[in-house]
């Protein structure tokens, strides 16, 4: 009885047990079966046509962005913009089109369009770009003196002249006596533009690149480029730097543009101390760049020597602390005549037009080895071939490949130190005096000015100065020119 009531009990837990798994089962399916019976009611997205991923805008101009919005009730959707400035305040703006007068700087600046349905809360998000730029966003700029007066002239893309456009726009004139007139780009911040700077020989002012205005960041005038002014200003030379800053000659001695800080500070670019030394440097002097390291070779006009004047982060003067593999040429600490114009043709090959005792022009070729131990090796001492060519007035520019342009009169010359050939270009300037000679940067194109006009001549491999094109209606002699692309 006893074993036949275990069995009935055994029977029976296990009846439930399999009770219990079958509703186990069933309860699971019966959940996954369910799942697919809900229906997710997800708000219809809108969607936006005549929505572009790049505009461009004028400073000073309207900017005007109309999309269209198509998929969900129009009343319920709110727009709202954002221009993001780096610099300042971002550009906030709310309402179905973007209306603004775009009073940006010019450059590219990223927006977002936020969708905002305040019907249900949801929010959608579009990215674009905006280009700001100017009239003046591409060009050439002309510096020139008319009738005694230095003029700045704009040239448009199409070839149309807008003259002595500093004194349309500032009511006033440009200091006397203009040298050189720079487009300053930071290429290692990926040609940052930093200026225009119109240098005359005893000072200089600076605009802002897109609005040809005195900029309010920076100092705009080269005496107010000095953190110690001098109380008197003589530039010899200064040339534009990779970093986007200037540096030269300056009363005799050799000062560089500040790049320790970041290159939209108000101090980038300013001249601090110069390199201290006992020296007084002529206006001429080259300079090697690397990515790593920069050294100038400049020219003490009263011991007559060629010195050496590093850049670490500010110029070090070091005199003749340089290695020379001989003398038997020239003797570089002791050259004995007046530099009349140096010319580097790359970072190697360098060129020395002195006039001696004997009143005669003496061409010096060098090379340095600027990297590792400074070595300085003289290679040629000769007459120079044309000396008729040479005076206060001859143009100059050396190219990479070896060959030097000169300009005297009414005539450029291709000289080739190699040879000592010189050949007169193809084009004829009618024997107006030639006032500007200055190489594109690619190196295909030689600029040449005369009064009123810069012609621009083909020099690549085969031709020998084939007119190409010219800009007419410059007010007086052009001296420089920068080109912005």
């Amino acid at each position: 009885m006893k074993t036949a009531m275990r069995l009935f009990k055994y029977k029976n837990m296990n009846i439930k047990k399999l009770i219990l798994l079958i509703m186990a089962v069933v309860s699971l399916a019966a959940c996954h079966k369910d799942l697919g019976n809900y229906d997710i009611d997800m708000p219809i997205e809108p969607k936006l046509a005549n929505l572009d991923s790049v505009y461009t805008a004028s400073v000073g101009d309207s900017l005007i962005i109309k999309p269209k919005i198509e998929g969900a009730d129009a009343a319920n959707v709110e727009l709202q913009w954002k221009i993001s400035v780096m610099e300042g305040n971002d550009v906030l703006y709310t309402g179905p089109a973007l209306r603004i007068i775009f009073g940006l700087q010019a450059k590219r600046y990223a927006a977002r369009l936020t969708v905002f349905n305040k019907a249900n809360g949801m929010k959608y998000f579009h990215n674009f770009y905006i280009d700001g730029g100017t009239e003046f966003a591409s060009g050439t700029t002309v510096l020139s003196v008319e009738k005694g007066i230095t003029q700045f002239s704009f040239v448009k893309p199409d070839g149309s002249v807008q003259a002595r456009l500093y004194r349309a726009m500032q009511g006033k004139d440009l200091p006397p006596n203009p040298t050189n007139l720079f487009l300053l780009r930071n290429t290692f911040t990926g040609g940052t533009l930093l200026g225009y700077w119109i240098i005359t020989k005893n000072g200089g002012t600076r605009l802002e690149p897109n609005t040809m205005q005195e900029d309010p960041k920076y100092p705009n005038t080269l005496k107010d480029n000095f953190f110690t002014q001098p109380d008197d200003l003589e530039v010899g030379s200064l040339i534009s730097h990779p970093q986007g800053v200037m540096m030269g000659v300056v009363n005799g001695k050799f000062y560089g543009g500040t790049t320790s800080t970041w290159d939209q500070a108000a101090t980038y670019g300013m001249f601090g101390l110069p390199a201290d030394g006992d020296y007084e440097l002529a206006p001429s002097f080259v300079m090697s760049f690397t990515q790593s390291a920069t050294y100038f070779i400049g020219f003490d006009k009263n011991r007559k020597q060629f010195v050496r004047i590093n850049l670490y982060g500010a110029p070090v003067y070091f005199g003749t602390q340089y290695s020379v593999t001989t003398t038997n040429a020239f003797d570089p600490t002791n050259v004995g005549m007046d530099l009349v114009h140096l010319e580097q043709l790359n970072n190697a090959d360098c060129f020395a037009y002195c006039k001696g005792t004997d009143g005669k022009i003496y061409e010096l070729k060098f090379n340095v080895q600027f990297n590792g131990p400074f070595t300085f090796t003289p290679q040629h001492k000769r007459l120079f071939v044309r000396q008729e060519l040479i005076n206060e007035n001859t143009k100059w520019s050396g190219a990479k490949n070896g060959v030097i342009y000169i300009a005297n009169g009414s005539k450029v010359y291709r000289y080739n130190p190699v040879n000592e050939e010189l050949r007169e270009l193809a084009t004829s300037f009618s024997g107006k005096t030639i006032t500007m000679l200055k190489l594109t940067e690619d190196e295909e194109t030689l600029m040449v000015a005369t009064e009123e006009t810069v012609s621009f001549l083909n020099i690549s491999t085969g031709m020998n100065g084939v007119f190409i094109k010219k800009i007419e209606g410059i007010p007086g002699a052009p001296v420089d020119i920068a080109i912005r692309k």
